[in-house]
């Protein structure tokens, strides 16, 4: 009989040392948790004492689990990928996050990842148990939380590694799965632009004129306040608004900074500010009944919504404005400006997820093309006709040529007689 050790127990079969040892595995089609005892072979009788197999179960047991043995915390398998992730994840990332952003990204880990995998061992989840559940993620959430979903589990098992919790990466090949739901890549016409323009009350008018011609995020736009506009051609963006909270910081190192107003909208704040009942400094330039900002939840359903209702306009908020003025900017400026415009920190953000194409400047780019190619093959020919006629005798140069020269100064027809 075999003895039962912290490492699992050895037993003598004949003349060969076997090692077990129990390992917590979820059951891929019950997905229900269960125990397994793993039986190694360890070595003859010959070559191995009894304390010799126990040493040698116990480095099997740190390879297969990834426990460590050597170092300064003993690592088992009662770690559980909850416990890891709480204790050990989060303290660690918590500094790198700001503490609204921390919220929600420990709610969702918490949703996504601990509420499928928290009573787990680390050691018992491999990258089938992952990339199964990613899969599962990407039928029910959009695109963005599955690339977030996949992005947490590297990052923590990662950390895992480094702690010395583990010994192999179950996500070095967890991929992206293929059938994500598309992205919501909507945006307007001018026309549709105008008309909401149009129908829009003098508050709303200006300050949604103000967010298409500047790109303005919503929580920059609903916390201007008239310190802000220098009364000429610039408007300081110094605070954001998050879930109520004002903040001096932005979503990125560029968001906050001065913008540059056009000469029509600057009077069109001018006029606004004489007539607002509080144009000192700290007063908002768009409050709502009792002074204070706008709330960009209430502004949604209360004005965009049923603007777009009215219209026809299957969705209108402001990431549609915002994507709309980054894709028809496109041929006003360089993807730099319109980098610069929306004040992103990667232009790769504004070129890949805000402009999109247009068709009718695809179509007249192929055609343009086109022209090009044609233009090309016609100053071949006319190359080549020239060449040509100058290597011909002169009684051979085509008639069309001849008949050209007729009728200019200095020449007549002459003809040649035998």
């Amino acid at each position: 009989m075999g003895k039962t050790h912290q490492a699992g127990w050895v037993s003598l079969r004949g003349k060969m040392w076997y090692g077990y040892f129990r390992r917590r595995v979820l059951d891929p089609k019950t997905e229900e948790n269960r125990v397994d005892i793993v039986c190694v072979q360890l070595g003859p009788k010959t070559r191995l004492t009894k304390s010799g197999a126990r040493e040698a179960l116990r480095m099997e047991v740190a390879k297969q689990t990834g426990q460590n043995l050597s170092g300064r915390v003993q690592k088992d398998s009662s770690t559980s990928f909850g416990w890891f992730v709480r204790n050990r994840y989060f303290p660690l990332r918590q500094g790198d996050w700001r503490p609204e952003t921390a919220k929600e990204k420990m709610s969702q880990i918490e949703l996504d990842l601990i509420g499928k995998f928290g009573e787990l061992p680390l050691e018992s989840i491999d990258r089938f148990m992952l990339q199964t559940h990613v899969n599962q993620l990407a039928d029910r959430y959009c695109q963005d939380r599955v690339k977030q979903a996949r992005s947490y589990l590297r990052s923590i098992f990662d950390e895992a590694i480094e702690q010395e919790f583990l010994l192999k990466d179950p996500t070095r090949k967890l991929k992206i799965p293929k059938n994500l739901r598309p992205k919501d890549k909507q945006i307007l016409e001018w026309e549709q632009l105008w008309l909401i323009l149009a129908h829009a009350s003098r508050r709303d008018r200006l300050l949604l004129i103000l967010d298409m011609t500047e790109a303005l995020r919503p929580s920059e736009l609903f916390v201007l306040r008239w310190r802000s506009f220098d009364n000429r051609n610039t408007l300081s963006l110094t605070e954001t608004v998050y879930r109520r909270q004002i903040r001096p910081f932005g979503k990125t190192k560029k968001s906050l900074g001065k913008v540059h107003l056009p000469d029509g909208l600057a009077h069109e704040l001018l006029l606004w500010k004489s007539e607002s009942p509080d144009p000192s400094p700290d007063s908002f330039m768009f409050p709502n009944a009792t002074g204070g900002f706008l709330d960009v939840g209430n502004y949604r359903y209360r004005v965009l919504k049923p603007l777009a209702d009215k219209l026809g306009i299957p969705k209108l908020n402001f990431q549609v404005l915002r994507r709309t003025m980054a894709t028809q900017a496109q041929n006003m400026g360089s993807v730099k400006d319109i980098q610069a415009h929306l004040r992103h920190a990667k232009a790769d953000t504004t070129a890949n997820e805000y402009m999109q194409a247009l068709p009718e400047s695809v179509q007249g780019m192929v055609g343009s093309m086109y022209l090009m190619l044609e233009k090309g093959g016609e100053e071949k020919n006319d190359s080549d006709d020239l060449q040509q006629n100058a290597t011909k005798p002169r009684s051979e140069k085509p008639a069309k040529l001849l008949k050209g020269l007729v009728g200019t100064a200095g020449f007549e027809p002459t003809t040649s007689t035998v």
